[in-house]
């Protein structure tokens, strides 16, 4: 019989629904029950796409034996760490102080019915191996001391929420100055891999927030080393097994440091903050290949990620048919089958595909030299290869989606959903296809409409028609900063009132007022045993960091000091983790970095749709400024009306038309305006000296 997770929407919590285990998920009836019978929680939280996640399941709640005991003597409880990263967060710091370990998932916890961690750790094999104890030796330990030394217990559990819950203190004044830049810029370089890029060793994780900040330290401190850094790693990224060179798209990370055989799930948070950093990498390079997997990374997402209303789905398993990496692998007989024995050699040379095989006896798709490489050590001529090259890619991608899929976590997330809408906007400037901004639009469109309570306040996830879950401090700082970047592309002021919105929420329910920045969770969010803050950045930007760099945005745009406030105060409460682990936080640095500044606010009076117009708004978005906020409208407003109706009416006021002399430009700095710019010479002239000019630091 299916357990009490069968009536749940989250596709992780429906695969252990008809586990022999009793699962409750987390709500009122599993703790009820935990206090009513003074019984031990087993608190197991994971995410659909987690290899060991899945192999856990397998082993040990598939188990007869150890389903019998956590029934007899557990509530068992499973999370969906996506839908619930509040609880993960809490918990996760929990196993870590536990295990003196980073944690991971599965991440296995048990509880005191009131909630307080005692003992904990990730993946237990069902018996002792791997230097390992077995779970059957977890559980026994745990009931031992349940029930034989429960006070000791209780104890450790107080003392492990006594230090989450610890409140946080008023931070002490800190110079938010370029020598913080300059510390990141150190560490950045002491963990580099100078022969594969990106950062440490083995597994190897892609850092897209670290490599955007490389080409926004460059810029500032024109230290050539710093760009030839991020370009590394975005070419090594590139030509690695960790991109799909069929599809586009990237996965998960990889699991030896030359990216080659990757952990194949993949997770639409990747794709949007890879498509971005590409985007970065075309402004500042030109190279046109990064232009191209920035397409086809977003072209994947919407081909493949799409959910029928036009937001994005999660995650796509790295298994199918039980086995990890199946639909991507290739043998030499399968590409010869389907190009021929002349072309199929050319892409097995090109593609890295021997008999031998790289990945347990087949073949991961990779580059190990460039096409233009291969061609002049083989005498081929570089274009036919190309052209040919793209047909064979185009016959393996069809004969690859008549494979089994890999399964889908289909449910919709806020915050997952924003960073993608961020990188539509972005993409649909710099590439100059509106397809992207449409898509964009739709689903903001659908996260507004559908996943909003009747108060304006965001709801964290969405599948089968419902949206539910308060959301959190991640979902409103993304989307504020998605719905900017959406401004800056459409120039729809519908946008930035929405931001404005969210900004208001976010300070009323999520501020802290002792501390600074802000908490996770609201300040009427179901109670857990912590209220944390989220400061550091994982594979997503922190929260903070997040919100840090929209409200930024946000008050350049509407001259409204709350918000540029609020902003310096986040970074403020950031700054001693920007002093002692600055690679923690990427994203704080590029928060940072635009509040060093200088930043221009470039309010533009003309049609965006017409030329010149037009004309000189694509010129701008093909330049890279980073530290910049665009605004646009067709008409100006009364110069004599000071009743400001729009959030942008700040920074139009005054400004006004130039009569036959094309768009008029207004380059301003910390709210004051430099002389106007008229007609398209004279603004092209000034994108080019913004382009060049150095940032100084404050």
């Amino acid at each position: 019989m299916p357990n009490r997770l069968a009536q749940e929407s989250s596709p992780y919590l429906l695969q252990h629904a008809n586990n022999p285990v009793d699962w409750y998920p987390w709500g009122p009836e599993a703790i009820a029950k935990a206090k009513s019978e003074e019984k031990p929680i087993f608190l197991s939280v994971g995410y659909s796409a987690c290899h060991w996640c899945h192999v856990m399941e397998h082993e040990s709640f598939e188990n007869e034996q150890i389903a019998a005991r956590l029934n007899a003597d557990f509530v068992a409880i499973k999370v969906d760490r996506e839908e619930r990263p509040d609880l993960d967060q809490i918990y996760m710091q929990a196993v870590q102080l536990i295990t003196r370990s980073s944690g991971g998932w599965p991440l296995s916890a048990f509880l005191t019915p009131d909630l307080q961690p005692f003992f904990g750790g990730t993946y237990w094999p069902p018996t002792s191996r791997y230097g390992r104890p077995g779970f059957n030796e977890v559980l026994d330990a745990v009931m031992n001391l349940w029930q034989n030394r429960r006070a000791d217990a209780v104890e450790q559990a107080g003392q492990i929420t006594e230090y989450l819950s610890r409140e946080s203190a008023t931070p002490p004044p800190d110079d938010l100055g370029i020598d913080l830049l300059r510390l990141a810029v150190g560490q950045l370089e002491k963990s580099f891999d100078f022969t594969n890029g990106g950062f440490g060793a083995s597994p190897k994780f892609p850092h897209p927030m670290d490599v955007q900040l490389l080409f926004r330290l460059h810029r500032r401190i024109q230290r050539p080393g710093l760009r030839d850094m991020a370009v590394l790693t975005l070419n090594k990224m590139a030509a690695g097994g960790i991109y799909d060179h069929l599809a586009g798209g990237f996965a998960r990370y990889s699991v030896d440091e030359r990216w080659l055989v990757p952990h194949f799930e993949k997770m639409l948070y990747d794709n949007a903050l890879l498509a971005e950093a590409y985007l970065d990498g075309f402004l500042v390079t030109g190279n046109a290949d990064y232009a191209r997997i920035a397409r086809e990374t977003i072209d994947y997402v919407l081909n493949e990620m799409t959910d029928e209303n036009g937001g994005f789905h999660s995650t796509e398993d790295a298994d199918s048919e039980g086995e990890e990496g199946k639909f991507y692998v290739w043998t030499p007989d399968e590409i010869h089958q389907l190009l021929g024995p002349e072309a199929g050699a050319r892409f097995c040379r090109v593609y890295d595909v021997t008999d031998r095989g790289n990945f347990e006896g087949k073949n991961i798709l990779n580059l190990p030299q460039t096409i233009e490489e291969v061609a002049a050590a083989e005498s081929w001529e570089l274009d036919p290869l190309l052209d040919e090259l793209a047909d064979s890619r185009a016959t393996l991608l069809a004969a690859r989606a008549k494979r089994v899929r890999p399964g889908k976590d289909d449910k919709v997330l806020v915050s997952w959903n924003a960073l993608m809408i961020s990188t539509l906007a972005k993409a649909s400037d710099v590439l100059g296809n509106a397809q992207y901004a449409q898509a964009a639009v739709t689903a903001a469109e659908f996260l507004l409409e559908k996943m909003t309570g009747p108060d304006r306040r965001l709801l964290h996830a969405y599948r089968l028609g419902e949206a539910r879950l308060d959301a959190y401090l991640d979902d409103y700082a993304y989307l504020m900063n998605a719905l900017v970047s959406l401004y800056e592309a459409t120039f729809d002021e519908r946008w930035i009132e929405e931001a404005v919105t969210l900004a208001e929420i976010v300070l009323k329910h999520f501020s802290d007022a002792r501390g600074g920045g802000f908490f996770f969770t609201a300040d009427d969010h179901e109670q857990l045993i912590a209220r944390q803050k989220d400061d550091q950045d994982s594979s997503t930007p922190s929260g903070n960091s997040m919100a840090a760099l929209a409200f930024l945005r946000l008050g350049k745009l509407c001259g409204d000091l709350r918000y540029t406030s609020a902003a310096r105060q986040t970074l403020e409460a950031l700054a001693p983790l920007l002093r002692r682990a600055p690679t923690a936080a990427g994203q704080a640095m590029i928060a940072l970095d635009m509040w060093i500044g200088p930043t221009c606010e470039i309010a533009i009076i003309g049609d965006p749709h017409d030329h010149p117009t037009g004309y000189v708004l694509d010129a701008l978005r093909r330049r890279y400024l980073p530290n910049r906020v665009l605004a646009c409208r067709r008409h100006p407003e009364d110069p004599e009306d000071d009743v400001f109706e729009s959030p942008l009416d700040p920074l139009f006021a005054g400004k006004t038309a130039a009569p036959n002399e094309g768009p008029a430009v207004y380059i301003c700095e910390n709210f004051a305006c430099q002389a106007p710019v008229y007609g398209e010479e004279a603004v092209l002239a000034a994108w080019d000296r913004l382009a060049k000019a150095k940032d100084a630091p404050k």
